[in-house]
């Protein structure tokens, strides 16, 4: 928790119903999925920069990807959940950026699934076209493979997993049985890969609280300017029995020509 101590007082100074699941086999690497290749100018756009080794930006979230893959291997972990306090911290743009960062180490694979119910951004900030998610797989209404989507750019590969708004429930679909059955295909199918959440805000509803016990390590992000003292120690509360790898803080101004920083 000492990363949360930290980002305590860095915010501080900044703020005065089930159905049968289609859960087909999903192999890493299959024929069947669909394969896209990302726009970099469009990711630029978006503030998705890890994909450029040249980049000075991703060198910060090469930084983050070292710190994280260090925890999760030590401890023999897949299922890192990425979320913040309250919306607008920037925790899609991390998560994005984590992944491709990740993606650029030869040895390394992730799995970028979009858990959001409320508002998925995933799809959207990686410029991938709306063909369902895993809503869809959960209702039964598609198969785990027919929605994943393998996203290149360069040399580097992910597969994303896109989310899709559910209008109502959404906390019921994060606890239920057909959750559980997806979360343990995707541990057991694509076991080689580091899979990451991004979740929803802890703090706007119970989602994140339904499937934490879950998720393996949390990565928690906040901003300056938009996470309060109070945001911070509410969420510390819920993560007293789930390891954070690391607490990332979002517009740090005083990092120099940087709209990304960390703690």
């Amino acid at each position: 928790m000492d990363s949360i101590r930290q980002a305590v007082e860095l915010a501080r100074a900044g703020n005065p119903h089930s159905t049968p699941v289609g859960v087909a086999r999903a192999a890493d690497e299959s024929p069947q999925l669909k394969t896209v290749q990302l726009d970099a100018r469009y990711l630029e756009s978006m503030r998705i920069v890890a994909h450029d080794p040249i980049d000075p930006r991703g060198g910060l979230y090469d930084m983050l990807r070292t710190q994280v893959l260090r925890e999760m291997d030590d401890n023999g972990w897949q299922f890192l959940a990425i979320t913040s306090a309250t919306a607008d911290c920037g925790k899609s743009v991390t998560a994005c950026n984590l992944a491709l960062s990740i993606a650029r180490l030869a040895e390394r694979s992730v799995l970028l699934v979009d858990l959001d119910f409320k508002k998925p951004k995933v799809a959207e900030y990686l410029g991938l076209p709306g063909n369902g998610g895993l809503l869809s797989v959960l209702k039964g209404e598609a198969s785990l493979t027919s929605v994943i989507t393998e996203a290149g750019i360069g040399p580097s590969k992910i597969l994303v997993l896109p989310g899709e708004v559910c209008k109502s429930g959404s906390s019921e679909w994060m606890a239920s049985q057909n959750m559980n059955t997806v979360l343990q295909t995707v541990k057991r199918e694509f076991r080689s890969r580091l899979v990451i959440f991004d979740m929803p805000p802890m703090l706007t509803g119970d989602d994140v609280i339904s499937v934490l016990p879950q998720m393996e390590a949390v990565l928690l992000v906040a901003g300056v300017g938009t996470t309060s003292l109070a945001d911070i120690k509410e969420c510390r509360k819920h993560l007293k029995t789930t390891p954070v790898v690391r607490v990332v803080v979002n517009r740090v101004t005083e990092v120099k020509d940087s709209y990304y920083g960390y703690y």
